[in-house]
């Protein structure tokens, strides 16, 4: 007898977005000039960007398959939470003023050497690799993106972190000149620059991912670029956008939201569907581009690769 076991993420064959809805984008498109003109762009600012003949990189076949269908690039690039810019969602135009050349990145902290290294000096380090990963928002929406990058625990290899180093702190800018949100008085109660951070094990897991691009190209900038990471199996705010610093500590880092709201935004933030937010409940989300509002799933279904991760830690507020 041939038994199917299922993978966590697998969802049903009714849930699956039709063939012919993904495949027809132009109605999309000729719902505003403003995206077409995005994706235009995106195009041009592709040609010149000095990474752009990296991508696109090889499939990784553990990672090649989210479940459901990718949600088009038009939508993922216009629909993001980038509150440098603005606490609309739509911050695609003011993004495009964020200089990411020259870029560096500082790894500093329970190292055996503090350095700094420009991006594409990183790159050029790294193995760079798609991976299909769904992304779950804490406001309970959700997409499924073709990331490009490294793993995060190659890029802790090469940062050779001490034994005494519990915990990964990560840093976004800090540019008000270029960045609306981080003007002073704007938002006076958020603690720019934005810092979110994982456990060493945490780090080490397969799945933790460093974003350098999407769909085939370099990253657009609403999304993060040069430098983001990817927490597919935690709420969306862990995945902390444009880096600028990584930091390897042994005290817990405090995040942004974390912060700004303990109460509902807490160092874990793995999604569980069983925990509501204490505004909205998690139990099931709803997947941009369709109009499906399906079930949410432990560790957003990714709990094969992770919920070793949290075993005995069943009294710690793991979902908030």
């Amino acid at each position: 007898m041939n038994i199917l076991r299922r993978r966590g993420w697998e969802l049903p064959e009714r849930l699956v977005t039709p063939e012919h809805v993904f495949l027809n984008r132009r109605a999309f498109l000729a719902a505003g000039t403003g995206i077409a003109a995005l994706a235009v762009a995106g195009r041009a600012r592709a040609e010149t960007d000095p990474s752009a003949s990296l991508y696109p990189a090889s499939v990784n076949p553990a990672f090649k398959d989210a479940g459901r269908d990718v949600t088009p690039f038009e939508i993922n690039s216009t629909y993001n939470n980038y509150y440098e810019f603005n606490t609309s969602k739509r911050i695609y135009e003011q993004a495009e003023a964020l200089p990411i050349r020259p870029w560096s990145v500082v790894i500093d902290g329970e190292v055996e050497k503090p350095v700094t290294i420009a991006i594409d000096d990183l790159l050029k380090r790294m193995t760079l690799e798609e991976r299909v990963y769904r992304h779950r928002c804490v406001e309970a929406w959700s997409m499924v993106v073709p990331w490009t990058g490294f793993a995060l625990s190659e890029f802790v290899s090469l940062a050779k972190p001490l034994a005494s180093a519990k915990f990964v702190r990560f840093e976004t800018f800090n540019l008000p000149d270029v960045a609306a949100g981080q003007k002073p008085g704007l938002f006076s109660s958020m603690p720019w620059p934005y810092v979110e951070g994982v456990t060493i094990a945490e780090a080490g897991n397969e799945l933790p991912f460093m974003v350098t691009g999407a769909y085939g190209k370099p990253l657009p900038k609403s999304m993060g670029a040069p430098l983001r990471l990817h927490l597919p199996w935690k709420y969306g705010f862990k995945s902390i956008k444009g880096i600028v610093r990584v930091s390897f500590t042994s005290e817990r880092p405090i995040g942004f939201w974390e912060q700004l709201q303990a109460s509902e935004y807490g160092f874990w933030a793995n999604v569980n569907p069983e925990v509501a937010h204490p505004r909205w409940s998690q139990a099931s989300e709803r997947v941009l581009g369709t109009d499906e509002q399906i079930p949410t799933q432990l560790f957003n279904g990714y709990g094969e690769y992770v919920a070793a991760l949290y075993a005995g830690m069943e009294k710690e507020p793991l979902y908030m």
